[in-house]
């Protein structure tokens, strides 16, 4: 089983950071500005999450107890803790923006920890999912985060959002370059991950889904778990970071 340690491993390497330029590029273009906003990133986000620290009200990264935790931001107050993912300890509608990066596809129980998300997210609250396309190659080797747990076609993370009380918004595309370190493919990532949206995006290696909190059409019937302790932490000012490669 993938752990932390892996995770942050692969971050370290040339093409865990053309990757992590690669997802974070799409994310922006879609999220340019959260000002003002309460993010939580859930699973291991908090190489994406840099980016908006500086502008954001509140952001905290939540790591489920099966995959450990690591501190972030390096040098700053720690704003990530280990959580059970089907009890997150925050009030209901604290939330106004979450990223799910490697969450998804390692959770035991995803309808449980979508409907604890659900439960966190305000009133027209967003989410975004990054997981591995089952279609692409990453999903395929074992040798990045991607190749591990569950990858999802668009029509099942599509579905698993509905059943869980979200609207589903636009899944996008992301990671063309084949997972490996040659230096030639590292240093042509840009090139290959423009040709490769152009001409065959549905073999990208991860999807990019977004969903908008659903207030009534499944709330009905849902249990919500209550925390024994709630959060509310505020962090320090953390200037955004871009990877460059």
């Amino acid at each position: 089983m993938i752990d932390v340690s892996d995770i942050g491993e692969f971050y370290s390497t040339r093409l865990g950071m053309t990757a992590r330029r690669l997802i974070a590029d799409q994310l922006a273009k879609r999220w340019e500005s959260l000002k003002g906003a309460n993010i939580l990133g859930l699973g291991y986000a908090m190489p994406y999450l840099d980016m908006w620290c500086a502008e954001a009200d509140r952001v905290i990264n939540f790591m489920p107890a099966r995959l450990g935790a690591r501190h972030w931001p390096q040098g700053k107050s720690n704003l990530t803790c280990l959580v059970d993912n089907g009890a997150l300890p925050l009030d209901d509608s604290s939330i106004d923006f979450a990223l799910v990066m490697h969450g998804a596809e390692l959770a035991h129980d995803l309808p449980v920890m979508l409907s604890d998300l659900w439960r966190v997210l305000a009133g027209q609250g967003r989410v975004v999912f990054v997981v591995p396309n089952r279609r692409g190659m990453w999903a395929r080797f074992d040798n990045t985060p991607f190749g591990h747990g569950h990858p999802f076609s668009s029509g099942q993370i599509t579905q698993k959002l509905r059943e869980a009380g979200f609207v589903p918004g636009t899944i996008s595309n992301a990671l063309m370059i084949p997972p490996s370190k040659q230096r030639f493919i590292l240093k042509s990532a840009t090139a290959i991950e423009h040709t490769g949206l152009l001409v065959s995006p549905g073999f990208s290696g991860i999807l990019i889904a977004d969903a908008t909190k659903q207030l009534y059409a499944s709330a009905a019937g849902k249990t919500v778990k209550r925390s024994i302790k709630i959060l509310a932490p505020k962090p320090a000012t953390v200037p955004a970071i871009r990877s460059k490669i």
